[in-house]
């Protein structure tokens, strides 16, 4: 497996373009599984989940033309209805398959997703939302197995959580269903509008993405389309983070700031200086930044994949901080080997209190998820001394050659291949 090997005090500068979205282009690539016409989409982001859907999709008979940031999807040809194991391990987002493959096909099948028992995670508020448009699922050797008798039929979902996910695989499925599909309680994430407004594009008829009330009017045929991805916002933010950890000035563009106002209204609130376009935000040099409690929550609170980069900056701002995580119950995988790079912070069921004015020194830690790898990856850019991060295909999964984007913009960093 791959390592990192950073050399921290470094100091950036210059500027930096976000690469597409992640989150949204997964659902998006999916999307194109509802029709037989061709999908045009531009700024994809190379990065290791979105290589592995291409290839699960080309698995099932889609041809795929990859070119940089551009990809040419046509779905017309299926030859396989089902995701094995393998492939669901790796990326909890091939359950998105199941919606599009229901509506078109009326059947699919997939495995669980590993180590997960229908009621323990959210794949459950996924099948009780299709079962109201109309499929009927078994649990056959480890697979969950959906068929619809005739067609899927338009009703009221309302949600017991906005689960972006489930919000997309009901969106998907719904808008080749009978009639009007009425999705409450849904997820109002800007990855939720990219795929709304994709669809749309394709032919849909979608009202209300972006509000807890999705409305959709089944329609019969979708037709060729081209679509723009939206810039990946947590990519963002971790750079926005990343100049105020290292107190350099630094410009981010070339990502709709909006969608960011949650982490924007916290660092200011800490004291950062930020200078916000609407399109760019300009990090400058400043004070010694203070201490502040958040609350992660579903959009538009503050996101829970930025809470672990805030967590680094929050061991070296002045005072004592304190987290609160309510999506994710393994979201602090990351405090110990932040602990080991020299901060302290104490976690307390679902909250972590961390200790200002820390000193991280470089040591050796591992990644256990991607936002864990990336908070790591930011400490290290501060410590003294040097640091080898192990496990980086975690961090590959989210973020395009991390290691030249940073090195690029003075960070000490290389890849060292096993």
């Amino acid at each position: 497996m791959d390592k990192l090997i950073i050399n921290g005090r470094s100091k950036i500068s210059g500027s930096i373009n976000v690469h597409g979205s992640k989150n949204a282009a997964l659902p998006i690539i999916v999307s194109s599984l509802l029709s037989d016409k061709i999908l045009k989409l531009s700024n994809v982001p190379n990065v290791v989940d979105v290589l592995n859907l291409i290839k699960l999709l080309k698995n099932y008979g889609v041809k795929i033309l990859h070119n940089k940031d551009i990809v040419h999807i046509n779905s017309k040809k299926i030859k396989n209805l089902s995701a094995d194991y393998d492939v669901v391990r790796k990326m909890r987002a091939s359950i998105l398959i199941l919606g599009p493959l229901l509506s078109r096909f009326g059947r699919a099948r997939i495995s669980l997703p590993g180590g997960c028992a229908i009621g323990t995670r959210p794949i459950d508020i996924h099948l009780s939302g299709l079962s109201k448009l109309g499929v009927n699922f078994e649990i056959q050797n480890g697979f969950v197995v959906g068929s619809v008798k005739s067609q899927l039929i338009g009703n009221k979902i309302k949600l017991p959580f906005p689960s972006v996910g489930a919000t997309e695989n009901i969106l998907m499925a719904s808008v080749l269903a009978k009639g009007e599909t009425k999705i409450s309680n849904a997820a109002r994430e800007p990855e939720i509008e990219d795929l709304s407004n994709c669809l749309i594009k394709m032919g849909a008829k979608i009202e209300g993405h972006g509000s807890k009330n999705i409305y959709v009017q089944g329609v019969t045929n979708l037709k060729t389309a081209r679509h723009q991805i939206i810039s990946d916002r947590i990519v963002a933010g971790t750079y926005i983070i990343a100049a105020l950890i290292l107190n350099s000035s630094l410009e981010i563009k070339n990502f709709n700031t909006t969608y960011l106002k949650s982490l924007i209204n916290v660092l200011k609130k800490m004291g950062a200086n930020l200078k916000v376009s609407k399109f760019s935000i300009k990090v400058l040099k400043g004070p010694k930044l203070k201490s502040t409690s958040i609350l992660t929550n579903p959009y538009p609170g503050f996101p829970t994949d930025l809470q672990a980069q805030l967590m680094t900056l929050m061991c070296l701002s002045d005072g004592k901080s304190k987290i609160k995580e309510t999506i994710f119950e393994n979201r602090f995988m990351h405090v110990p080997e932040l602990n080991r790079l020299g901060a302290k912070i104490i976690v307390e069921k679902d909250t972590a209190i961390i200790l200002g004015n820390q000193t991280f020194k470089g040591a050796q830690v591992m990644a256990s998820d991607l936002r864990a790898s990336i908070s790591l990856v930011l400490a290290a850019m501060n410590a003294n001394g040097q640091t080898t991060l192990n496990r980086v295909y975690h961090l590959d999964r989210g973020y395009e050659n991390i290691e030249k984007t940073l090195g690029s913009l003075g960070v000490k960093i290389k890849r060292k291949k096993n």
